[in-house]
């Protein structure tokens, strides 16, 4: 069975779902929410009670890294970018290309970008702290704004005008 519950952030309203198991879903604002479909209201769920703590805390600046049980549902490549975006730390940008050397794969840098804007649980599992390997903000599921956001809150000074992060080091 499947569960949802909505909550207010700095980001938009954000709609939760969860199996019985693990969080499978984070929607953003009104955009389509195809695991909705069959999921029913639950603001009494340990996993989605858990997963709105832990975002309160990270927009607080009180958390740093989730640990709730994730369950996204993609291909096998998409999962392994997924795993590879929860690798990067809080605070470090990575580059496509760097990502896709990390999944060895280093000339599957479209490919790693396809699988980041299919990402099901933004935020959580951070797709954006993968950028252009010029430091230029690329394509974000969520909208420019929402990246901008999430960068400047874990400490990145971002150039909106030409949406390039303007210092801080970062992993190419």
């Amino acid at each position: 069975m499947l569960h949802y519950k909505t909550m207010k952030s700095p980001i938009g309203k954000i709609t939760l779902v969860s199996s019985d198991e693990a969080l499978i879903a984070l929607y953003v604002g009104d955009e389509l929410k195809p695991k909705m479909a069959f999921a029913k209201k639950n603001d009494s769920h340990k996993i989605l009670l858990t997963a709105e703590q832990q975002l309160n805390e990270y927009f607080n600046g009180r958390r740093k890294k989730f640990d709730i049980p994730l369950g996204p549902d993609g291909t096998e490549f998409q999962n392994k970018a997924w795993k590879a975006l929860s690798k990067i730390p809080y605070g470090e940008i990575w580059s496509y290309g760097k990502q896709a050397l990390y999944l060895k794969a280093p000339n599957a840098q479209r490919a790693v970008g396809g699988a980041n804007g299919k990402n099901p649980i933004p935020v959580i599992i951070p797709c954006h702290r993968v950028i252009g390997s010029t430091g230029k903000l690329t394509g974000f599921s969520g909208g420019m704004q929402m990246k901008i956001y999430l960068l400047k809150l874990e400490g990145h000074l971002v150039d909106e005008d030409a949406l390039k992060i303007i210092t801080r080091p970062y992993q190419i």
